[in-house]
């Protein structure tokens, strides 16, 4: 059975940093991994994405971290605003595929963690 759960949303201040969780189990770790956000009434989207071997990756404000032995990934966000607020999804890619961080190629979803960032 595939699980994917996240651990560390909350409350925060904007300006704070806040990190996120995602363990997993029951499926193949050779694969692209990612985190998604959802904002209230707008689409999922995709923040990043992290290649298997990898032991992280940067884009803007996101870090994505991965511990393969350890089935874990995390997700390190700073300068927090408002508009970070959101569901936060963990997410393993489709195995094969180009790695792009969109819906269309995810394989398997956590349940979310919520993050709601205070002005």
């Amino acid at each position: 059975q595939v699980q994917l759960v996240e651990s560390g949303g909350g409350s925060v201040q904007a300006g704070e940093s806040l990190r996120l969780s995602c363990g997993g189990s029951g499926y193949s770790y050779n694969r692209c991994m990612a985190w998604f956000r959802q904002a209230p009434g707008k689409a999922r989207e995709g923040l990043h994405r992290i290649f298997h071997g990898m032991q992280s990756s940067t884009k803007g404000r996101f870090t994505i971290s991965r511990d393969d032995a350890n089935n874990q990934m995390f997700l390190e966000m700073s300068s927090l605003s408002p508009e970070d607020s959101g569901m936060y999804y963990c997410a393993a890619l489709r195995v094969g595929n180009n790695c792009s961080p969109i819906v269309a190629n995810v394989d398997y979803w956590g349940q979310g963690t919520q993050v709601t960032v205070s002005s």
